[in-house]
């Protein structure tokens, strides 16, 4: 992940652009934004409800159900501000929707490894999904040890006059990489640490991240046992 900008920078970046261009412009172009969020909404709604119907379906024909949770998100506009300061991009929606991929996301939190790959499969078989970009952490973790099948998936919102293609990020995780990955980022997330607890924290994170790992290969064991039986 490409190191972020301070906050210092991104502040001076605002003020050189309120220097250009007036505060009532930025405005403008705040609220004209809200019916692209409109739309990325609409695209969360249309990726949650083909994974219930998964989830449901999966459930009726194996009696149990491969996913645990459903979370969506959407980011703020400060977040959106932020990441057009730092790709140096223009303030406009054609740079949003062109070059920011992550506005829309989805997580599914999975019991087992082979729930996440099936899940993903049956979403990308689907005639009106177009795969974007796929990055699959879980094969080869990050360094920090974060493990997450990440999918950029496009996908059409029907509205009244129209049909529009919006890109909607979904990441993949077990019960254990949720749990590591939750705790991993209340500990360091914007924290100001020391060098030194940096280092120390950073090692012992990437064990609890080896154990989790670990656990969901002997959970993956047990089951493949059972069905087996």
């Amino acid at each position: 992940m490409a190191q972020t900008e301070s906050s210092d920078t991104l502040r001076s970046k605002l003020t050189d652009i309120f220097d250009d261009a007036s505060l009532e412009t930025f405005q403008k172009f705040m609220i004209s934004s809200k019916d692209l969020m409109s739309c990325y909404r609409c695209a969360i709604m249309e990726i949650e409800t083909k994974f219930r119907v998964l989830d449901e379906r999966f459930s009726l024909a194996h009696d149990r159900n491969p996913i645990d949770d459903i979370q969506s998100r959407l980011k703020s506009p400060e977040s959106i501000r932020d990441k057009l300061l730092r790709k140096n991009l223009p303030f406009t929606l054609e740079a949003i929707e062109e070059n920011i991929f992550d506005i829309a996301g989805l997580r599914i939190v999975c019991s087992f490894v082979d729930d996440i790959y099936m899940l993903a499969d049956c979403l990308l078989q689907q005639d009106d999904i177009t795969l974007i970009k796929r990055k699959d952490y879980i094969e080869k973790p990050k360094v920090n040890g974060y493990r997450s099948l990440h999918l950029i998936v496009e996908v059409p919102i029907f509205l009244q006059d129209q049909k529009k293609l919006m890109k909607v990020e979904v990441q993949f995780r077990t019960i254990a990489m949720e749990f590591w990955a939750n705790l991993e980022h209340q500990l360091r997330y914007k924290k100001n640490l020391s060098s030194d607890i940096i280092e120390k924290t950073t090692e012992r994170l990437s064990r609890c991240a080896k154990l989790s790992a670990h656990l969901d290969m002997q959970m993956q064991e047990i089951k493949d046992m059972i069905e087996e039986a």
